[in-house]
């Protein structure tokens, strides 16, 4: 009789357990991506260094801040930059949801600095592939571009003021421009991913630029308010090697 109690108890106690088990799932499948869009794994489609994924929004869609159409809104992505030139997003990586739906995590432009989002898959054109990495040391007043992880360029420049400094953080390049009737951009300008901290009256709300000069007798040293100056024999040399989506570290 007392097994059979036992059994018994076992018994009842199994729908509990299992229902228990099931409520647990369901939290942890709300908490990744709100139940039916529950995501696998993350897959890392650039390093900085020496593989970077970039592309074209083929829509204004919604960037958001998880990989979900119920995410929190973040923005928008934009066809063009403020010199209408066309804007492209650094691929970071991608999840696919159990909705079979595929998602990318972007790096957002704007102030402030390095935010991210997510956006369906065919929100974005190709995805582009770039090996190279621009570094810009502003305690040794030098920018070095890497190809493959080798330096192929490297050459010295100015950068802001302690009071407009030049904001160091993960970057990318955004557009290359042909400068005209302003030799105080020399004859190439590049534009970043990265915002002044502290202006924002320039074109653009602040962009950052990688640009030449009128004044190349302050190279090296720390003369603007926050763009990247180089020699105009540099940046031109700079201009042609390097390409759109090349990611930028500034420290």
């Amino acid at each position: 009789m007392g097994d059979d109690r036992a059994v018994a108890l076992r018994r009842a106690c199994r729908p509990r357990r299992a229902a228990r088990v099931a409520l647990a799932a369901t939290l942890a499948a709300v908490a990744l991506g709100h139940g039916a869009d529950a995501q696998a794994a993350t897959v890392a489609l650039s390093n900085g260094r020496t593989l970077t994924r970039w592309a074209f929004p083929t829509s204004e869609a919604i960037v958001r801040a998880s990989p979900s159409s119920r995410g929190r809104a973040l923005g928008r992505l934009q066809f063009l930059t403020a010199d209408g030139q066309a804007e492209l997003y650094l691929a970071v990586a991608s999840t696919q949801l159990a909705s079979t739906a595929t998602w990318v995590r972007i790096e957002v432009p704007g102030r402030p600095n390095g935010r991210t989002g997510w956006v369906p898959r065919g929100a974005l054109g190709t995805l582009h592939v770039v090996r190279d990495r621009l570094l810009v040391d502003r305690a040794q007043l030098r920018a070095t571009l890497y190809r493959d992880g080798h330096a192929i360029f490297s050459a010295p420049v100015g950068v802001g003021k302690p009071s407009t400094v030049t904001p160091p953080g993960q970057f990318y390049v955004m557009e290359k421009l042909i400068t005209i009737g302003a030799p105080v951009y020399g004859p190439y300008a590049i534009g970043t991913s990265a915002y002044a901290p502290t202006l924002s009256e320039w074109p653009g709300g602040g962009v950052v630029g990688i640009h030449g000069t009128d004044e190349p007798q302050l190279i090296p040293g720390r003369p603007s308010h926050g763009c990247i100056r180089l020699r105009n024999g540099d940046i031109t040399r700079l201009w042609h090697l390097i390409s759109l989506g090349t990611p930028i570290e500034i420290r």
